[in-house]
């Protein structure tokens, strides 16, 4: 079964010259910090992502050296990914990714697309909660869905909410006007201000201001309810056909060593096999536990594609 599902199981700037691995390849990264870039800007969940795999590594003593993160917002992701793209060789720089790795290049809007890139694992699946200003008029999805026309936020030109915001459109004949934002700092602020009606937020993002009251959680688009929400009803059980989550994974440019590749590939699934990241990431945020690497996560990309292209279509996001 695929690790991310929808409607159903699935799953340029200036540029460094590439740095090659140190004479001694078995030094690697001891020699040099590594990078892991963010596609998008602080506090969102591809921050948190990349910030606790920093700290995790480092409290693991699972690499010599830091994990330097780098958020490179911008472009719906193409200013980082274009970046990354450009380091080809180098194995010092990692990459998050999100859904706008796969839909910006099917929009024909990014330069570089999943071939510009080696995968090296998935190690999460992210699902999403449909939340409202908790002083909102909005109660219920069926409240919201009686309003015929909201705005909602978003972190692309198409990615995982406007995907989950067009397959309600089309189950419910809801009108929903994405607005977009640089990350889900700023997406944050605009539903607490009152600035859009609502946002898909991941539990990493959402959770706080949702246990704090100021956020109200309609839906969660998972096909069980989530531990920490038990009161929220999933979209299938409210009679919509929606099950979407988000792949939490990295990437590196492409043509890196297989030393630097195979290092990350064993490192990731040393953190993915942890207590500390079982319980302080996984339980904390109530992700799904995942481990893909190889061919198997090349295969997963590759449907991924498909499937976001055919979501798209549908939608009428692409033609």
């Amino acid at each position: 079964m695929s690790i991310v599902s929808i409607r159903g199981p699935v799953l340029a700037g200036a540029l460094i010259a590439a740095l090659p691995l140190s004479a001694g390849a078995q030094d690697y990264p001891s020699d040099r910090d590594v990078t892991l870039v963010v596609q998008s800007s602080a506090g969102g969940g591809s921050d948190i992502f990349a910030r606790t795999v920093a700290s995790h590594l480092a409290k693991l003593d699972l690499i010599d050296r830091q994990l330097l993160v780098e958020n490179r917002p911008g472009g719906s992701g193409t200013v980082a990914y274009a970046y990354t793209a450009g380091q080809a060789g180098n194995p010092y720089v990692l990459q998050t990714i999100a859904s706008s790795f796969f839909t910006t290049p099917l929009l024909g809007q990014s330069p570089v697309g999943p071939d510009d890139f080696t995968p090296v694992a998935a190690i999460a699946v992210d699902p999403y909660v449909l939340a409202v200003n908790a002083d909102s008029d909005y109660r219920t999805l069926d409240d919201l869905i009686a309003a015929k026309s909201i705005t909602t936020g978003t972190t692309g030109v198409v990615n995982d909410q406007t995907i989950l915001g067009a397959l309600l459109s089309k189950e419910t004949g809801l009108e929903i006007r994405p607005v977009p934002f640089d990350g889900s700092g700023e997406e944050m602020s605009a539903v607490l201000g009152g600035h859009i009606d609502a946002l898909f937020g991941n539990p990493s993002e959402i959770l706080p201001q949702i246990e704090s009251g100021e956020l109200r959680a309609l839906a969660v688009s998972t096909p069980e309810r989530l531990a920490p929400l038990p009161d929220v009803p999933t979209f299938q059980e409210l009679g919509h056909d929606i099950a979407h989550s988000q792949m939490r994974a990295i990437v590196m440019p492409a043509d890196v060593p297989d030393e630097a590749l195979s290092f990350w590939r064993n490192t990731l699934k040393q953190l993915a096999n942890s207590d500390l990241w079982r319980d302080d990431y996984l339980r904390r945020y109530n992700l799904e536990p995942a481990f893909l690497e190889g061919e198997e996560l090349d295969a997963e990309f590759t449907k991924l594609t498909a499937s976001f292209e055919e979501q798209m279509r549908a939608a009428g996001l692409i033609q």
